[in-house]
C-alpha cells in the first residue's frame, strides 16, 4: 500500500469515527429529552400521578373481593369494631368526595367515617361509587396550581391545610386502606393484583 493509499485510508477513517461519535451523542441527547419529558410539568401533575397510581390499586383490590365477602371482617386477631370490606371501600370513596370538597370549599358530608350517606351497597354500586369518587377527585385536582397551592383550606377531615397539603392527605388515605384490605384479601385466600402482576415475594 502506497504512503498515499495509506494517508487517504486514515483519513476516511477519522471521518467515520467522528460521524460515529456525533450519532452517539444525539442519540444521548436524544434519550436525555425524552426522560425529562417524562417528569411531571405541574404541581397538579406531581401529586396526580401518584393519586392515580394508588387509585388503580385500589380499585384493583376492590374488584379482586368476591361480592358475597364484601361483608366479611377479619376474625383472627383483635378486630372489634372494624369495618367490613365493603364498608372500607365505602368509607374510602366518601373521604375522597370530602377531602376534594374542601379543597373547593365546599361542605363535605358529615358521616364519612361510616361511609357517607350514598345509598351504594352492593359491590358494583360500591365500585361506581368509588370511581366516581376518584374521576371528581383527579377533576378538581387539576386545578392545582403554582398560585393556589399555598391557599388555605377548612374543614373536619383534614383541615386546616393547604390545597396542596389536602391532595396529599388523599393519596395518602388511599394507601393507609389499601394496606389494611390487603389482608382482607389474604385472609380469603386472594393475593392482590398488584402483588400477582409484578411477582412481589417474600425474601
Amino acid at each position: 500500500m502506497t504512503l498515499f493509499r495509506v494517508d487517504a485510508f486514515l483519513v476516511m477513517c477519522v471521518i467515520v469515527l467522528s460521524a460515529a461519535g456525533k450519532c452517539a451523542a444525539q442519540n444521548s441527547a436524544t434519550k436525555q429529552v425524552a426522560k425529562s419529558d417524562d417528569i411531571p410539568k405541574s404541581i397538579a401533575e406531581s401529586v396526580s400521578g401518584t393519586l392515580q397510581f394508588a387509585e388503580g390499586n385500589f380499585i384493583g383490590l376492590a374488584e379482586a373481593m368476591p361480592e358475597d365477602k364484601y361483608s366479611y371482617i377479619p376474625t383472627v386477631g383483635n378486630f372489634d369494631g372494624v369495618r367490613s370490606f365493603g364498608e372500607q371501600v365505602k368509607h374510602v370513596a366518601c373521604a375522597q368526595f370530602a377531602f376534594f370538597n374542601e379543597f373547593e370549599g365546599k361542605k363535605p358530608a358529615d358521616d364519612c367515617e361510616k361511609g357517607g350517606h350514598d345509598p351504594a351497597k352492593t359491590k358494583a354500586e360500591l365500585i361506581k361509587y368509588l370511581k366516581d369518587s376518584f374521576d371528581y377527585s383527579n377533576r378538581v385536582l387539576a386545578t392545582l396550581t403554582a398560585n393556589n397551592a399555598l391557599d388555605r383550606v377548612e374543614g373536619r377531615y383534614a383541615g386546616p391545610n393547604t390545597k396542596l397539603g389536602i391532595s396529599v392527605v388523599a393519596v395518602w388515605h388511599i394507601t393507609d386502606h389499601y394496606g389494611q384490605l390487603v389482608e382482607y384479601l389474604r385472609l380469603n385466600g386472594i393475593v392482590p393484583p398488584f402483588t400477582q402482576k409484578y411477582g412481589v415475594k417474600v425474601r
